[in-house]
């Protein structure tokens, strides 16, 4: 079927073949400027490099797709790191709507200065004799056949440059690449005569890099205006987390707030709703999921003694408790109990590894039941945990159950084994590294034993310690250093001290005779019983079985500049 075009008839495209430098230096100029839907730059150093590389072989890139109008649209102030001129106003402006990752690379590769940093991913150089392009590290003068990229924007600086490069085979070649980048053509589309209104939708339909949009991309283009960014309005809600010092959760568990909040729901596609809503809608439904996220941070730094959001086991966690209490601002002190099982049974399994759409309806249908007092428990399909998930799973600084290890642990309130003194749980449980944990039973000793690293680490064996504690220890037996604690500090305090730890007398009798399956299992024990007393009730509608996570979970950062929503299949 055939789609009528609406509204005023824009003019036809105009087509040119300028040199990429010219479009590079109209971006720094203020001509050609980056509008505030576009997301940020989100390129990787490889995909850096193989553009560069595609430039000097003379491979097409591509084209570039501009919209040319006088109205003057919130536009980013820097590309590629680079400040770009104000904008001419009274004159007409061309919106990048594609090509903004390809015009930002070009434009940081050759227009970059060093300023003490030599980690930028604009210190590129093209190494002559090998005939490639790599990142440095470094800002100290490379050998002569190694040329610094950003010479290019400067004929004369790379001529000179060139000259020294040494053998005359060496010096074509850096002459042939300034005249590859010199010369370079790229198709470049112009739009004129469209309404701003039209405009985003094009840039929502258009995706031919291979960097695919995520569902907040889409979304900030569908619903885009002069008058309305989503993006800014997500930046207010993350600055109700940052108001509350909690940190940041990822820009999608905050878009699913706001979709639950317009009366949608959690799911991808209940997110798309969102662009048939009005301007005012949105912003109503922002400004509801905000007040709501703030009752959301104080229930979990107050009654779960989350300090930060990266404590949280899983991101959607939020989601759903910023939609309980939008629905619910003052529940009961009934209500804050159940809401507290709620926490720790979804916590407690997998039932966030891979939330489905399906999930989502059935999540938010028990949050509306539970607060119109149909049901006293916030009832979800999630199964109940067993012993064997602690000293199965891997501790690592970013998996659900070390989180929730460190979560019960900084609930029972531990005390350092040796001075007694209380352990910084808030500094732990931020997460910026796994130094506030340490081995029960020390790897060094274990691995003495024939055990390996992914023996060693599991979540049953670590406990919190503070760092004089834990070099104390080293890689001492604990049959070795619990006995000199015990002789110094007396049996019943080190018992004490370990219940606060949740490690019982059972496991601490198997501790004294370096019996590390014993121990392991009496642990697991106690910190499943414990977590057990905390979902409370809420056992009765769970199911009896959850799947232990494996040991393939990745223990890396992840090198984007927001943390990820990990937890959805949607």
């Amino acid at each position: 079927m055939a789609v009528r075009a609406q509204g005023r008839k824009a003019q036809d495209p105009d087509s040119n073949v300028p040199r990429l430098v010219t479009v590079v230096d109209r971006v720094l100029e203020g001509d050609v400027v980056l509008p505030k839907f576009q997301r940020n730059f989100v390129w990787t150093r490889q995909q850096i490099l193989d553009l560069l590389d595609s430039v000097s072989r003379n491979y097409p890139i591509g084209s570039i797709l501009l919209w040319q109008s006088t109205e003057q649209l919130a536009s980013e102030r820097t590309v590629g790191g680079l400040a770009v001129e104000e904008q001419r106003h009274g004159y007409p402006v061309n919106y990048i709507l594609d090509g903004q990752q390809r015009l930002a690379t070009v434009c940081g590769a050759l227009h970059w200065k060093p300023h003490n940093d030599p980690e930028s991913p604009w210190n590129i150089v093209y190494d002559l004799e090998q005939q490639e392009f790599r990142h440095e590290t470094t800002l100290d003068e490379p050998p002569a056949h190694v040329m610094p990229l950003r010479l290019l924007s400067d004929g004369f600086e790379f001529a000179d440059r060139a000259a020294k490069a040494g053998s005359p085979e060496l010096q074509e070649r850096a002459k042939a690449l300034y005249n590859r980048f010199s010369n370079y053509q790229v198709a470049v589309i112009t739009l004129r005569g469209m309404p701003s209104s039209e405009v985003a939708k094009v840039f929502e339909r258009i995706n031919s890099t291979a960097t695919q949009l995520t569902v907040v991309d889409l979304m900030r283009a569908a619903t885009w205006s002069p008058e309305f960014d989503l993006k800014d309005e997500i930046d207010t809600l993350l600055e109700v987390l940052d108001l509350k010092r909690y940190g940041r959760v990822d820009t999608k568990t905050m878009l699913r707030t706001i979709s639950a909040a317009a009366g949608f729901g959690f799911s991808r596609e209940d997110m798309n709703r969102m662009r048939d809503l009005s301007r005012e809608e949105l912003e109503g439904a922002v400004a509801s999921a905000g007040e709501a996220a703030k009752l959301a941070v104080d229930f979990l730094t107050t009654q779960i003694r989350t300090p930060r959001a990266n404590a949280l086991p899983y991101y959607n966690q939020f989601a759903v408790l910023v939609e309980v209490f939008r629905q619910l601002p003052k529940p009961t002190a009934a209500q804050f109990d159940a809401i507290e099982r709620w926490f720790w049974l979804t916590a407690s399994g997998e039932y966030f590894k891979g939330w489905n759409s399906r999930q989502m309806a059935d999540d938010r249908e028990a949050v509306a039941a539970f607060a119109r007092g149909e049901s006293s428990d916030i009832e979800v399909g999630a199964g109940l945990p067993r012993s064997v998930l602690w000293r199965r799973s891997q501790f690592r600084t970013t998996n659900a159950p070390s989180k929730l290890l460190g979560l019960l642990l900084a609930e029972a309130h531990p005390v350092d084994l040796r001075h007694g003194r209380r352990i910084d749980t808030d500094r732990a449980l931020s997460w910026q590294n796994d130094k506030e944990f340490h081995h029960f039973f020390p790897r060094a000793f274990l691995k003495r034993q024939g055990l390996g690293q992914s023996r060693a680490n599991v979540c049953a064996n670590l406990i919190m310690l503070s760092s004089v504690t834990n070099i104390y220890i080293s890689d001492q037996p604990p049959s070795v250093y619990l006995r000199d604690l015990c002789e110094t500090q007396g049996t019943d305090t080190i018992r004490a001290r370990l219940a606060t730890c949740l490690v019982n007398d059972v496991a601490f009798e198997a501790a004294l005779r370096d019996d590390y399956e014993t121990f392991l299992q009496a642990r697991s024990d106690t910190v499943h019983q414990r977590l057990m007393q905390l979902i409370g009730t809420s056992a009765a509608e769970a199911g009896d079985y959850v799947a232990v996570p494996d040991d393939t979970d990745g223990d890396g950062e992840d090198a984007n500049d927001e943390p990820v929503d990990r937890d959805s299949a949607d």
